[in-house]
């Protein structure tokens, strides 16, 4: 990965997740555009339904810092969560120390 990779990614780390509860959506605006994750709410358990990164910036690690700063946000509030997007679901095979938030 190159500097200017690692500085964007410092960068992107920087923006803020926005719960767009109208939306249904956790977001980050990234150079103009709109990146989510689609969820449903139940009580304090938000079913994760989708991830989307808009074609123009996939590659660049976005959709991996949004679904960290999403279970950051539900840890912190004292969420729980169940993972029915794929790419959830293979963020959670590597980094199982997040299953602590799933709602078993």
């Amino acid at each position: 990965m190159s500097l200017s990779n690692n500085s964007n990614i410092a960068m992107y780390n920087e923006l803020p997740l926005v719960n767009n509860e109208t939306d249904h959506s956790f977001e980050m605006i990234v150079d103009g555009q709109r990146a989510f994750i689609d969820y449903r709410r139940t009580g304090d358990t938000f079913l994760l339904i989708h991830t989307e990164v808009p074609e123009v910036l996939r590659n660049r690690g976005i959709a991996k810092i949004l679904v960290e700063k999403t279970f950051k946000y539900l840890e912190e509030n004292h969420l729980k969560m169940r993972p029915f997007c794929t790419y959830i679901q293979s963020y959670l095979k590597n980094n199982p120390d997040w299953k602590r938030l799933i709602d078993k």
